[in-house]
């Protein structure tokens, strides 16, 4: 059976560890190859291997640094088909969502190329009599990037191309559930001219998370998945004196007035509620129907949720795929009922799914509930599948106050084609990522993604200007040279006026 190494010091190992973990092919079922499972020894190997490459990777120009992203970011263009196809081979996505995947990261290595004018820093001539003050952005050492299942490939580029383009040495902790994109990204950044050790891959479980937090020698942490889990990284993180940007969970809500083009908005709806089947932070789990709408809603998405094409991700017919394991499914599959045992309506039941050939995959259709109340599990939970929780609100107010007062903040929308309203949504509203009539509202690469709330433990939000400022630190110099200071002493606090 196919086995995916370690990346450690420009190679492939197995490191010292005896353990493995099953990857599956979600469309079937079947276990595809292994993933071996890292130890200490394999992280604190890598370690010092970051550790001796850093000194000569920080002495590198930035322009040298953006030339290696430059070269990277084409090499990715170049086997866009082949990520996809390792993506969907082991998340399940179907391919077309894969390659935008694969796109959307891809900007983040564009961005990262501006390294040398980002990297520039601050000048005042003359701060103070015959005194210069300037400012500079330096790299913080070796980090870490741990990164969940449902994109393999974004999420990775969300974090080394920043880091690696400021001067650290990154290593990357992916999802062992669907390990084998980020071998690709180390071999792509090796043929770009990445040096040895600049960027590793150490596969592994919560043993590999753990050795990463307690590491002397790490210096910052960049997370994405579960809340329980990003608190976790959090508290570990800053309690070892790491610098710490953890990214969490969601339930983001969708606000529909009835003023809302209601074609157009449920378009919205089902690609933002069952794209990927529904596994993806940025998801719309609820709508929030205000008013009149509420029937019309949900009258319009039925037939579109029961007429969902579903089947493999490599079928250019399926608009979704399996989920990504069979624990997975069991997950979301009991989360379908305990909203019937808590008394939402459910209007389309997508439980129960079996797919001629393929009876052993990890399928669920599309699931659809209404009349939905803030006190269900089913809306206080992120439920991470194709399951959308339609909530009835009388009015905008209430609306709005349905969202705030919710646990997560990641992202959240507004459809309506009143302005004032748009307005007051978007300045009124707690939450980090907010669209007007747009349901996904993920930040371009030059702007910068996290949600607010128990969505992001952290100061710092990923990508854009927000993860340089992350990935490095200030230092800012006060200058002052000898022609400067013939009057002698001063004993008094320096004014520099």
């Amino acid at each position: 059976m196919d086995i995916v190494q370690h990346f450690i010091g420009g190679s492939r190992h197995d490191g010292g560890g005896t353990r493995r973990a099953d990857i599956f092919d979600p469309t079937t079922g079947a276990v595809a190859r292994q993933v071996i499972l890292g130890t200490v020894a394999d992280l604190d190997s890598a370690v010092k291997v970051a550790k001796a490459a850093f000194p000569g990777w920080a002495a590198t120009t930035p322009l040298a640094r953006a030339r290696v992203m430059f070269r990277f970011r084409d090499l990715i263009e170049q086997h866009t088909n082949d990520l996809a196809s390792i993506i969907t081979s082991e998340h399940g996505k179907v391919l077309s969502d894969a390659a935008g995947e694969v796109t959307r990261g891809m900007e983040v290595v564009e961005y990262a190329t501006g390294a040398p004018e980002m990297l520039k820093g601050d000048f005042t001539e003359q701060a103070g009599r015959n005194i210069d003050a300037y400012s500079m952005r330096q790299p913080l050492g070796v980090v870490a990037g741990i990164t969940p299942f449902n994109f393999p490939v974004m999420v990775p580029l969300w974090m080394a191309p920043m880091a690696l383009v400021a001067g650290n040495c990154f290593i990357l902790k992916p999802s062992e559930r669907d390990p084998s994109a980020s071998m690709m990204l180390a071999d792509l950044l090796k043929q770009a001219g990445l040096p040895d050790g600049v960027f590793q891959v150490v596969h592994g479980d919560k043993e590999v998370v753990d050795a990463i937090l307690h590491h002397p020698d790490v210096q910052a942490v960049s997370f994405v998945g579960s809340t329980p889990i990003a608190r976790y990284i959090q508290q570990t993180g800053i309690g070892q004196g790491k610098r710490v940007q953890a990214l969490g969970g969601a339930k983001n809500h969708a606000v529909i007035m009835p003023d809302c083009d209601l074609d157009k908005t449920v378009d919205a709806l089902m690609g933002a509620a069952y794209g990927s089947a529904g596994e993806r932070c940025m998801a719309i789990s609820v709508a929030v129907a205000v008013g009149s709408v509420a029937d019309r809603l949900v009258e319009t998405l039925a037939p579109r949720v029961r007429a969902l094409r579903i089947g493999s991700g490599t079928d250019p017919e399926s608009e979704m795929g399996p989920l990504v394991t069979g624990v997975h499914l069991e997950k979301v599959s009991g989360y379908v009922d305990i909203g019937i045992a808590e008394g939402a309506k459910l209007v389309v039941d997508g439980r129960g799914l079996k797919l001629q050939g393929y009876e052993g995959g990890f399928f669920i259709g599309g699931t659809l509930f209404d009349d939905v109340t803030a006190d269900m599990r089913i809306y206080k939970e992120e439920i991470f599948g194709p399951v959308l929780a339609v909530v009835r609100a009388p009015d905008f107010d209430t609306a709005l106050k349905l969202v705030n007062d919710h646990e997560f903040g990641n992202g959240t929308a507004i459809f309506t084609r009143d302005g004032d309203t748009a307005r007051a949504f978007v300045h009124g509203v707690q939450a980090g990522m907010v669209g007007v009539n747009v349901p996904i509202p993920v930040p371009m690469a030059f702007h910068s993604f996290g949600g607010w709330k128990s969505s992001l433990f952290g100061d710092h939000h990923m990508h854009g200007p927000e993860g340089l400022r992350f990935f490095t630190k200030l230092k800012t110099v006060t200058s002052r040279w000898p022609t400067g200071i013939r009057a002698g002493a001063e004993f008094v606090m320096p004014t520099l006026g």
